[in-house]
């Protein structure tokens, strides 16, 4: 997004005329950003053979998971729905890896029989999967590392109280089963948390996997899963992702040639690749001073974008129709029966009611997160690819309320 004559574009194309041809609250994505960040990855680990797979759960509408493929990318999954919809944009079995978390084992089986390659992540699964299948279907193992890393505890998923993944404290009863039944494992796995800053964070899960991949004969992958911060406020401190291309690379060319032979290093980035590509538009209902606060009340809410809500998460909020006001304190709302604030005491161009504002970095986990809270309707979906607007998902109507709902009729029960 940039300011040209007063007012704020994506890739030419003027954001308060978008907002006036889809209404508000509407979601816009920027397909350039998707693909800056997608290369800086690629660029950053270009020495060894690094595969991404996107974690679709940050946004997985269809046509974005389209162009994650036409960008070249494998797929990150977490459920077997979202299995579904990546096969359906058209990725091969072999470029999604399946990550599930207390899943019954039949979600298990229909993943093995799309093809997918199957992460498990808990002893219990991996020996009903070993009886199942013994050494007819590969595997990747996914390990906890004991690390406490990531902006925020719901999302640190590496330590020792994490319901994620198997304890490297378990490593002899995971052999046994291994040996056991004679299971297959393709690769090992590992997802500390979100918004690491720390570069060391991932040097230090590298080398703990590096250290117990010499007990997998057969492997073929490394998956560091993913984690990298991206800048939300102008000041914050995000991850030196080239410096960690840098370091994290040689490490792993020295593992491959004592291992024996060349791995893939795969990432699982979601909010790194699509967070800022996304704005969330909406309108100014009501401006509303009471003697402590100035509040601007917009038609969105929590039911729309939950991140502020949820992980007391920062998202830079501007006025796009005044550019060069004077400043003002407001503190931003949605219009959700309860407490339900965008963001606290921030300084914006002053705002009158009907004026359109944008929350940045709604790319990630904002519609994918979305819901009916309220009975309120999910906003529309817009992408921005070589300078044109598309709309990739209808606003919803009423309608969409009650689809699947079944209505009875009292008075003959």
């Amino acid at each position: 997004m940039e300011l040209v004559n007063k007012r704020y574009q994506i890739q030419g194309l003027d954001l308060l005329e978008l907002a006036k041809k889809y209404g508000t609250p509407v979601y816009i994505y920027d397909a350039q950003i998707i693909h800056r960040q997608i290369q800086t990855l690629q660029k950053s680990f270009q020495k060894v053979n690094m595969k991404i797979k996107y974690a679709c759960k940050a946004l997985n509408n269809i046509s974005i998971l389209k162009l994650f493929k036409y960008y070249g990318t494998g797929l990150d999954t977490v459920s077997i729905e979202e299995v579904q919809l990546g096969l359906l944009a058209g990725f091969e079995p072999q470029e999604i890896i399946y990550t599930p978390n207390c899943v019954d084992f039949q979600e298990i089986k229909k993943a093995v029989e799309l093809g997918v390659v199957v992460n498990i992540d808990n002893i219990s699964i991996l020996e009903q999967f070993g009886h199942e299948y013994k050494d007819t279907v590969p595997c990747c193992i996914r390990i906890n590392p004991h690390i406490m890393a990531g902006g925020n505890y719901k999302i640190s998923t590496g330590h020792i109280d994490s319901k994620f993944g198997i304890s490297i404290l378990q490593m002899r009863h995971l052999q046994r089963i291994i040996k056991n039944d004679n299971i297959r494992v393709i690769g090992l796995h590992m997802h500390t948390g979100s918004d690491i800053v720390d570069i060391d964070v991932f040097l230090r899960g590298a080398s703990i996997l590096f250290d117990i991949a010499t007990e997998f004969p057969d492997l073929q992958f490394i998956d560091l899963g993913s984690g990298f911060k991206v800048r939300y406020k102008e000041d914050d401190l995000i991850t030196d992702v080239p410096l960690l291309g840098e370091k994290l690379s040689k490490v792993f060319k020295d593992f491959c040639h004592q291992y024996g032979r060349e791995l893939e290093l795969w990432f699982e980035p979601g909010k790194f690749l699509v967070s800022e590509c996304g704005l969330l538009l909406a309108n100014v209902n009501v401006v509303k001073t009471t003697p402590a606060t100035v509040f601007v009340g917009v038609n969105s809410g929590l039911n729309h974008l939950i991140r502020p809500m949820m992980y007391d998460a920062y998202h830079e909020i501007i006025n796009l129709t005044n550019t060069e006001g004077p400043t003002r304190l407001y503190t931003v709302v949605g219009y959700i029966c309860e407490t339900d604030t965008f963001g606290w005491d921030r300084k914006i161009d002053e705002i009158i009611e009907t004026d359109i504002l944008a929350i940045k970095n709604a790319g990630a986990y904002g519609f994918t997160m979305s819901s009916n809270y309220n009975a309120r309707l999910r906003p529309p979906e817009v992408l921005i690819f070589n300078g044109k607007d598309y709309l990739i998902r209808e606003r919803e109507k009423i309608e969409d309320l009650l689809r699947n709902q079944i209505e009875l009729d009292f008075s003959k029960l």
